[in-house]
């Protein structure tokens, strides 16, 4: 799987107007909305927050991955941002969040999500991927940054 040919350029967005974790999530489905990506907008917003509610998804290092299981898309669909101001997501490790990488699959389609949210863990466990994304100031340069960096580290 390469998360940069599921998380196109036009799924990233630099900077999220967003200031809260609400609004940065559904300013990110909606960018997967306006692209295409969703065939239920609503259903897909639902079953992120649903999952969000439950236990945040704030992992540390300054990521999220808000994720959620919906028939609001036909395959795994990722969209990408970086808030213009940290924002508060209840993180494990208590810092704000600077990078937000959401994940929404149909229900039937386990493998590939639990896949994606590893992959994306892993490159935010390597320093100069974190300096990258911290660096990126358009979607394009953020977007480069992930496919330098899973390309250099393939590993699953």
């Amino acid at each position: 799987m390469e998360l940069s040919k599921i998380l196109t350029e036009d799924h990233v967005r630099v900077p999220l107007s967003a200031t809260d974790k609400s609004a940065a999530i559904t300013e990110l489905i909606d960018l997967l909305a306006a692209q295409g990506g969703l065939i239920d907008r609503d259903g897909a917003l639902d079953a992120v927050l649903k999952r969000e509610a439950e236990r945040t998804t704030g992992i540390g290092y300054g990521l999220a991955i808000p994720h959620g299981k919906s028939n609001g898309c036909k395959d795994l669909v990722i969209a990408a941002g970086k808030p213009a101001e940290p924002i508060d997501f209840q993180s494990l490790d208590g810092r704000p969040v600077t990078f937000i990488v959401l994940l929404v699959s149909p229900p039937n389609q386990t493998g590939p999500h639990i896949q994606a949210l590893a992959k994306i863990s892993r490159l935010m466990n390597i320093e100069e991927f974190r300096n990258a994304v911290d660096a990126a100031t358009t979607p394009g340069a953020l977007h480069a940054a992930i496919a330098t960096y899973e390309t250099n580290n393939a590993s699953g």
